[in-house]
């Protein structure tokens, strides 16, 4: 079968949604299945595109933050009698709009992958941006939503909960099992070239927020918990990794210099191979006090490394990691995020050990991503 992803961007910085397309397609292609990306990115050959193994046709460059391209849909019209399936990925933009345009003339059946942008506290956090998507919602985004052969999603909470965002709300509803290739390498090769990398953290316990810093992930409740109980284990750092997406880190430094805890916090920026999986195997445990995520690629990808995960229950799998002793979970707020950093220092080195393997065992269960794949396409071979 040949499988199209549809997607804004392959560029990394994004998140999730690209990296789980990427290794979704890396193991599609193992089963003998051909995988490309369609994107609004620059056709300029730049790094994103380099980085990328998979073939990109890149459409772009998309114009704002709609990303509106006069190349996109000639080039699908053209092309998408090559393709036997086509999987979109992400709405509220143009690549999702312009996909359904061409596929629902065409007759293509499609399948959508929301990746959390259905979920109801974007309502709550952004009512003036929710009325402007309700203005849009209706000719715009549903007809996507509600003509899709399936909406995927990528667990049962995150499907409930998309239901509760926007009226009319009809659509094909299938949760698929999701999830990462998980650890590749030399463990101690790559704790040793991230402590070299960050030569402050050698011979330090550190806890470790690896995602984009983003006022959805929580970040500045976790800078204020953790000041409040600086005193209690002085020699814990806290060590936030991950893209300043949207101009965020600069206040967040400022909020730390306040709670004066600035020599207690390294920020690595965004990390990448060997030092991403180094710094999951060099910390003492993963924490993501987020306020919205449909999913976790990086949760799962620190299970797979035997690192206990201290994550909100704002976490769509939080359910899993619960019932799996793979962790501990909160609120999403700064008593919650308070109640993650006492409880986990709270646990003796055997429970800390015995909390890692089960971490393993619930990345093997849930999250490896064979299954994931095999999931995916057992629904798009229908």
């Amino acid at each position: 079968m040949k499988i199209l992803h549809i997607i804004r961007s392959v560029n990394p910085e994004g998140g999730g949604p690209i990296e789980a397309v990427i290794q979704l397609s890396l193991t599609m292609q193992s089963f003998g299945h051909v995988v490309e990306i369609l994107s609004l990115d620059e056709e300029d050959g730049r790094l994103n595109l380099k980085e990328c193994p998979l073939t990109v046709h890149a459409k772009g460059p998309g114009i704002g933050t709609y990303g509106y391209s006069k190349k996109f849909i000639p080039w699908l019209s053209a092309h998408a009698k090559d393709y036997d399936a086509f999987i979109v990925n992400g709405i509220w933009q143009y690549h999702s709009f312009a996909a359904h345009s061409v596929l629902k003339k065409l007759n293509s059946p499609y399948y959508l992958f929301t990746h959390g942008m259905l979920d109801p506290w974007f309502k709550h956090q952004y009512p003036l941006k929710h009325l402007k998507k309700c203005l849009y919602w209706f000719w715009g985004e549903y007809p996507v939503i509600r003509d899709a052969a399936g909406v995927l999603f990528t667990c049962e909470e995150e499907k409930v909960l998309a239901r509760q965002s926007f009226w009319p709300y009809r659509c094909n509803e299938n949760v698929v099992n999701f999830g990462t290739a998980g650890h590749v390498g030399d463990a101690a090769e790559q704790k040793r070239e991230f402590l070299d990398s960050f030569p402050d953290l050698r011979n330090k316990p550190f806890l470790l927020y690896l995602s984009r810093i983003h006022p959805k992930k929580g970040v500045d409740l976790l800078l204020e918990a953790f000041a409040q109980r600086a005193g209690l284990r002085p020699d814990l750092q806290l060590v936030v990794a991950g893209p300043d997406q949207v101009g965020w880190q600069s206040e967040l430094q400022d909020l730390a210099a306040k709670l004066g805890i600035t020599d207690r916090v390294t920020w690595t920026g965004m990390l990448k191979g060997d030092l991403k999986w180094g710094a999951y195997h060099a910390a003492e445990a993963f924490i993501l006090p987020s306020h919205q995520e449909n999913f976790g690629i990086v949760v799962a990808e620190a299970l797979s490394c035997r690192l206990p995960v201290l994550i909100s229950n704002k976490v769509n799998i939080w359910q899993e990691i619960a019932n799996a002793d793979a962790g501990l979970v909160a609120d999403d707020t700064l008593t919650g995020c308070g109640e993650l950093l006492d409880r986990w220092r709270q646990q003796d080195n055997e429970r800390r050990i015995h909390m890692g393997c089960n971490a393993l065992n619930c990345f093997k269960d849930y999250f490896e991503i064979t299954s994931a794949a095999k999931s995916l396409l057992a629904i798009i071979s229908k």
